[in-house]
């Protein structure tokens, strides 16, 4: 037939409707591969069928075949309409009932009351209740306004439902005593997981927080635990005896990590949030329970302003080890964990600090008397120098000694000394030795194989700073300024961050200018204290501002070759930061770090187990307590447990260097130079006093310690042909 219609037509138009069909024929092969339903095999043969003789009588122009397109398309609608798998959103479905708002999938449960909007997240395992609504759901005006959010003159909730859930949105409204203030929840339901999302309109509204969803509802027995990242991390049991109550934002020494989790009878539930920058959380556990932990979104500016969101991941076999692990992989799916090994590759110079001790030193020390740690009683105290030349013969000393590598973080070195007239210290002071001190000092380290890093600061500003404007201050949406007068120089308040990345600019230039072998530097409380905002006019920084500025002052400090470094571990700024000279334990009170203190909740290396192989952390070597290490424990230990640097003390005066503290700084650096780029893997109390520890890492090393009597082992596997 075909060969027939094409005899009648010209030959250039045969040739065309020929390929035209050919397409066609390709086509056809192609919806055979469409599976069907059992159900309607029979019918899928027809309609193939009746197509293959329609096919088969060809077509004599293009009408002709876009007449046969059409009939195959539907055909092709037809098999995926019947198709065996086809493209479906998740499964779930929402209920509205006189008593509750209900989201049901296969998996999980997710159900409002509407009585008092309590939460429970049911499982086939196992229930999580969440507390009811309450009057701190809401709080404005400075906090001193107080909302629950049963107070709304409108609750609704409607199904809301996504490709990969099932959910609701609810909408809480009229309020009088906040006129124009509307708050939205969004559920999104998921096996595996609840994430909720916080919003609002906001019209006129000066927001403090909004608190909510509540915490999770947990006995007061030894069945509960709770694992927090305060510092490097705490259990809570249900019945623990300690009074424990904190709170504040994420990036602190309250959340190292934005997450918190509970496990009550082996089932665990963990919150992550997805924004954290403005996000917290408040726990209060009174002495014998029972915890009580939720999340807290503090206004920014006096607003939600974005859309702010947290997960809870719900895990039915649970430890604090596999849910540090699941936040962990948080984090790489977020493409924000930058391993060591990485950041060696980016920063030559940290090559050398695998396996180095951390080597502390300090210039000058000058109190003025306005500051409240002055001495009163012994006035010449205020007043401590070491020049240059002197630091630079305690390190000859410690290098004879046996400390072939060091890092040296130098304090005092500015025109007043330390934490004193920043953003401003240069130039370098002249009692300890001026520029030229400061430079055979950096020339010394190079020759001894020694990294040189300085202390710096670009938060603080105090008021003896030359540059000191009260503009260039940091202010509260009511216009009020932080004041403190603690440290050495007295008055402070807080540099807008807008204004700190080109004071580093500027001071690192002139280290640059005057020949100052600078290899890393050390920017104070950056990764301790959180995010600040400022509702300064015309310089007015939001919380995520702040954080770009910080990191844009960590970035300036990299181009150059340093090694960079800040005081303690905050998620935020783990895939920027090198070094930091403390992950210490929670002691009380919290969150103080003094030493001779007791332990704050259970200390477990919670950081470490989610961040070892992507930072280098140095403890302090003492046997039993010090500076965030608890009375209990000893600092050496958790050096060996935790596989990180060692400090190492160098001798003043003419003292020679320790042998003995030699040699346990050699043992830790060359345990923290095997591990650095292993994972932790599991962490283990192995005693029902839990003074006896195991780490164990990636790379097959185990570290048991007993806090108890001093002993530790150290085991490698033997490297395998």
């Amino acid at each position: 037939m075909w060969a027939l219609v094409m005899v009648m037509m010209s030959g250039g138009a045969a040739e065309e409707i020929a390929a035209r069909l050919d397409t066609l024929e390709r086509h056809y092969e192609a919806l055979q591969r469409i599976e069907v339903a059992a159900e309607f095999a029979e019918e899928r043969a027809e309609r193939l069928e009746a197509l293959r003789e329609r096919l088969d009588g060809g077509a004599k122009d293009g009408d002709g075949v876009n007449a046969l397109y059409r009939e195959m398309d539907a055909v092709r609608g037809w098999l995926w309409a019947h198709a065996a798998e086809r493209p479906e959103r998740a499964p779930g479905d929402f209920e509205e009932t006189a008593e509750a708002w209900t989201v049901r999938t296969p998996t999980v449960t997710l159900a409002v009351d509407r009585n008092d909007l309590s939460v429970s997240i049911t499982t086939p395992a196992t229930e999580w209740r969440f507390m009811a609504s309450a009057e701190d759901d809401v709080l404005y005006d400075n906090a001193e306004g107080r909302l629950p959010l049963l107070a709304a003159g409108v609750r609704k909730a409607e199904a809301f439902h996504t490709g990969y859930s099932a959910g609701m949105r609810m909408t809480f409204g009229e309020f009088d005593a906040l006129p124009g203030f509307t708050l939205y929840v969004t559920a999104y339901v998921r096996e595996g997981e609840v994430t909720f999302d916080v919003a609002a309109d906001e019209t006129g509204a000066s927001l403090h927080s909004v608190n909510w969803p509540k915490p999770v509802v947990l006995p007061a027995d030894a069945r509960a635990m709770s694992v927090c990242p305060v510092m490097q991390g705490i259990l809570i049991p249900g019945d623990w005896h300690q009074e424990l109550m904190y709170g504040g934002l994420t990036s602190s020494r309250e959340f190292y990590m934005p997450w918190f989790g509970h496990i009550v009878d082996g089932h665990g539930i963990m919150g992550i949030f997805d924004t954290a920058e403005d996000a917290g959380g408040v726990c209060v556990h009174p002495a014998g329970g029972p915890t009580r932990l939720g999340p807290r979104w503090y206004a920014s500016l006096g607003q939600v302003g974005y859309v702010r969101t947290i997960r809870y991941v719900l895990e039915e076999d649970a430890t604090y080890v596999s849910l540090a692990k699941r936040y962990r992989q948080h984090v790489m799916e977020s493409g924000r964990f930058v391993s060591l090994a990485e950041k060696c590759v980016r920063t030559p110079a940290l090559k050398r600090m695998i396996g180095t001790p951390i080597v502390h030193l300090g210039a000058l020390y000058h109190y003025v008397p306005e500051a409240s740690l002055y001495r009163k009683e012994r006035e010449e105290a205020n007043h401590q120098l070491l020049t240059f030349d002197e630091l630079a013969q305690s390190l000859r000393r410690l290098k004879a000694g046996g400390i072939d590598r060091a890092y040296v973080h130098l304090d005092g070195w500015g025109f007043h000394g330390y934490d004193s007239a920043h953003p401003d210290p240069l130039p370098a002071g002249y009692e300890q030795g001026g520029w030229d001190g400061l430079r055979r000092f950096g020339e010394t380290c190079r020759e001894l194989d020694y990294l040189f890093a300085v202390h710096d600061q670009y938060r603080d500003f105090y008021l003896n700073a030359a540059s000191y404007d009260e503009r260039l201050a940091a202010t509260d949406v009511s216009g009020k300024r932080f004041e403190v007068s603690q440290w050495c120089g007295g008055p402070q308040t807080v540099l807008s961050p807008r204004y700190a990345p080109e004071y580093v600019r500027r001071n690192h230039d002139l280290f640059r200018d005057h020949g100052i072998p600078v290899e890393g530097a050390y920017l104070d409380v950056f990764s301790v204290l959180p995010m600040d905002e400022s509702a300064q006019p015309g310089a007015r920084v939001t919380r995520s501002e702040c954080l770009a500025y910080r990191k844009k002052c960590f970035e300036l400090l990299r181009a150059r070759g340093y090694v960079v470094s800040s005081e303690e571990p905050t998620d935020a700024f783990m895939a920027t930061l090198d070094l930091v000279h403390h992950a210490p334990f929670a002691v009380n009170p919290f969150p103080q770090v003094w030493s001779g203190a007791e332990a704050f909740g259970i200390p477990i290396p919670l950081f470490n187990l989610v961040y070892h192989d992507a930072l280098i952390t140095p403890w302090d070597m003492g046997e039993r307590g010090g500076w965030g290490i608890p009375n209990e424990l000893s600092g050496r230990l958790l050096c060996l447990l935790n596989a990180g640097a060692p400090y190492a003390t160098p001798p003043y005066g003419e003292a020679e260097a320790d042998a003995e503290q030699i040699a346990r700084v050699h043992e830790a650096a060359a345990l923290a130079e095997r591990c650095a780029f292993a994972e932790m893997v599991n962490h283990e109390f192995l005693n029902a006093e839990r003074t006896k520890q195991r780490t164990t890492f990636s790379n097959g090393v185990r570290v048991t310690v007993d806090f108890a009597t001093g002993a530790y082992e150290i085991e490698m596997e033997e490297a395998k042909p």
